[in-house]
């Protein structure tokens, strides 16, 4: 006989294993509860920057209604006393 003939013992033969279908009421719950779990998160993200968004606008109202010191001038009258 030849080195290339085997008599077919080689040969593996392999069978595919018949699985359950998926759950598809359990992946549906899966997706719908990472759905919620998105949104919520998104829903605090915008309250989060709701948040700051006014706190910035009651600073910048803050700071326009605050009075404004008056500056020291060289010229100013508390120089003039030391001169005379």
């Amino acid at each position: 006989m030849s080195r290339t003939f085997h008599n077919n013992d080689g040969h593996i033969r392999v069978r595919g294993v018949r699985k359950d279908p998926p759950d598809l009421r359990r992946l549906a719950r899966a997706l719908i509860a990472l759905a919620e779990a998105q949104a919520e998160t998104e829903a605090e993200a915008e309250a989060q920057a709701g948040i700051q968004a006014k706190a910035e606008i009651r600073a910048k109202r803050n700071k326009a209604i605050q009075p404004v010191k008056p500056l020291k001038d060289e010229n100013n009258s508390d120089n003039q006393g030391d001169a005379a």
